[in-house]
């Protein structure tokens, strides 16, 4: 199944429009199913959904593993806009640390008392984005505001000296 982002559409929009049909078909299917079950069959559907994407996106793109890497992370800065605010810590050819101090995304899952479908469409794709970058890129992140932290700790690290463009954002 192809996926068409259209970037005219800021992200935290589309996320809204995503949680339109998401969160009444998550509680139609904890009612029919039970939470613990519901949960399970949309966090698989929904993992491998945005891994999927990106790396049939990556696919199609040239570079090696952390030129696609970038080239997705420069993608999605001008659709994430303001907002997330972060606190740039490092830039350096092999490391780039940040912390995100606040996050849009997160206000609006919480007020929606779906955090964990918030985590799940937004804070695991930039796992997914890493991935895509490995082994080239590692990525690091202990905590998010999503789950409650009062930060989000992004690191990452070029292996084999291999430097990166600054980020923007």
């Amino acid at each position: 199944m192809e996926t068409t982002i259209n970037p005219e559409i800021s992200l935290l929009d589309q996320t809204k429009i995503q949680a339109q049909v998401l969160v009444p078909l998550l509680e139609t299917l904890r009612s029919e199913l039970g939470d613990e079950r519901a949960n399970k069959l949309v966090t698989k559907a929904l993992r491998d959904w945005s891994r999927d994407m990106f790396f049939r996106k990556a696919a199609l793109m040239p570079g090696g593993p952390k030129e696609k890497w970038e080239t997705l992370n420069a993608e999605a800065m001008p659709r994430i806009g303001t907002d997330v605010d972060f606190q740039l810590l490092k830039q350096e050819p092999e490391v780039i640390e940040f912390n995100i101090t606040g996050c849009r995304y997160a206000d609006f899952f919480r007020a929606l008392g779906e955090p964990e479908l918030g985590a799940l469409l937004l804070c695991e794709a930039d796992n997914h984005i890493a991935q895509v970058g490995g082994p080239e890129v590692e990525f690091t992140r202990t905590q998010t505001i999503m789950e409650g932290a009062k930060n989000c700790d992004f690191r990452y690290r070029m292996k084999s000296g291999q430097g990166t463009k600054p980020a923007d954002g």
